[in-house]
């Protein structure tokens, strides 16, 4: 292929992920040219009339991560932008329906493809009202996120807010099979067409089965059910998706889809069956803008998961970062769980590698339920103590965090709530700073 015949494909992704990597790495292995659309090298000028992208592309495959990002809508309508002046693999519109759960529930059954029963109400009594319909369990879940954050079991008595933080949560039907390990099974699709496929079984002491979580794989390519495949394949063209990892799961009545995943990983999928979608991803962006791919040469590169640093990564600049937000040695925080929120002053602890919260606190909230067990280790002490942890939404400064937080009796300690290194990594702790205006207190003693 000469140099006239080569396409340029960005990829628009403002974090590092080995699904980036490999997208560009696919690209220029099939011999066509690369941009990593990111902060250090992207700009939009509208001159006299004229919208020019800084770099220059022939079509962009957005790999925006909204789902966990404090301004989905901002960076939205950034990946908006991109789409009215080129080709856009998974477009905005259909990002927009994809990361949000109701949204991607109401599209699918509209559309005739099978999914759990859900209610969303804009108020508590609405959602409460709601609960009877689900039985003894329902699952809990905020309306964006995403590894498995802000996902629950509630029982038919616990009650339920209509937010979680500051965002929408709702109530779905939950689907099992009662005597067997719970699992699901992930479906990749590119352009129509089923590239892969994973069961992902639930780690111990947990019901949920994302890999992030601790969850395990297995192939399950050559194993799908024609109607599985089928349902997959249907999803992602409902929802508009270029490529997506679809989430089935099975009852005794069938087969539901869960979610559609614009940015699915493609760790655990490799890891499971060998297959990166990374280079059909590539051939479908390279065609798109017009170009041409060997279709063998993108089955070789499919056996290898390349995300080895790509030439389009841009240099890092020179210029200081933007300035990391500080917290002092005790603050106020607003912890979530799935009846309520609460506003606590916590303390500040770099040495906790975890955050702890007070045992009545998260009844009080409805932190939980109980997600697994945790052994912690004081610093003097030989024994380790097991701990209960939970899933709990950390509000701090206008920033939401959810995290799986151990609970204790905390009542014989100044502060019900310890925030460990899984929230503090994000700030700059400044131990003279104290909300509660005691600077000559003497620190307590911490596990």
């Amino acid at each position: 292929m000469s140099d006239a015949d080569a396409v340029t494909v960005g990829v628009l992704s403002l974090h590092t992920s080995k699904e980036t990597k490999a997208i560009l790495n696919a690209v220029e292995a099939l011999g066509h040219d690369t941009e990593w659309l990111r902060t250090e090298n992207t700009a939009i000028s509208v001159t006299d009339g004229s919208v020019v992208l800084e770099p220059a592309v022939d079509v962009i495959a957005n790999r925006m991560l909204l789902s966990n990002t404090e301004q989905p809508a901002e960076e939205l309508g950034l990946a908006n932008t991109f789409a009215q002046l080129v080709p856009t693999l998974n477009e905005p519109k259909s990002v927009l329906t994809a990361i949000h759960k109701l949204s991607t529930a109401t599209t699918l059954a509209a559309n005739d493809v099978r999914t759990p029963d859900v209610t969303l109400a804009l108020n508590s009594e609405g959602l409460n009202a709601a609960r009877e319909r689900y039985g003894e369990e329902a699952v809990y879940k905020t309306a964006i996120g995403t590894h498995g954050g802000g996902t629950w079991k509630v029982g038919r008595d616990e009650p339920v807010n209509a937010k979680v933080g500051n965002r929408y949560a709702f109530l779905q039907e939950l689907v099992d099979h009662d005597d067997l390990r719970h699992r699901d099974v992930r479906v990749y699709v590119v352009d129509g067409e089923v590239i892969s496929a994973m069961y992902r079984y639930a780690p111990d002491n947990d019901w949920r089965t994302n890999v992030a979580l601790g969850g395990t794989v297995e192939n399950a390519t050559d194993d799908l059910p024609d109607d599985v495949r089928e349902m997959a394949q249907r999803a992602a063209d409902a929802v508009g998706l270029d490529y997506a990892g679809v989430d089935l799961v099975e009852s005794e009545e069938g087969w539901f889809v869960l979610e559609v995943n614009p940015t699915a990983g493609f760790k655990g999928l490799y890891e499971a069956t060998h297959i990166s979608p990374a280079p059909y991803i590539a051939k479908l962006a390279i065609e798109r803008a017009g170009g041409e791919v060997d279709d063998q040469r993108v089955e070789e590169l499919s056996a290898v998961l390349d995300d080895s640093q790509p030439t389009a990564q841009p240099v890092q600049t020179t210029q200081p970062s933007e300035e990391t937000a500080v917290i002092g040695y005790t603050e106020e925080v607003v912890l979530s769980g799935t009846s309520g929120s609460k506003s606590i002053i916590a303390k500040s602890d770099t040495g906790a590698t975890r955050t702890s919260i007070d045992t009545a606190l998260a009844a009080d909230i409805g932190a939980g339920p109980i997600k697994s067990i945790t052994r912690i280790r004081s610093g003097s002490s030989k024994t380790a103590k097991s701990r209960p942890v939970v899933d709990v939404v950390v509000g701090v400064g206008g920033n939401q965090h959810t995290v799986t937080a151990s609970v204790e009796d905390r009542s014989h300690m100044d502060y019900p709530v310890l925030l460990g290194r899984d929230i503090l990594e994000n700030y700059q702790v400044d131990v003279s700073r104290r909300i509660d205006g005691n600077p000559a207190d003497t620190p307590e003693e911490e596990e």
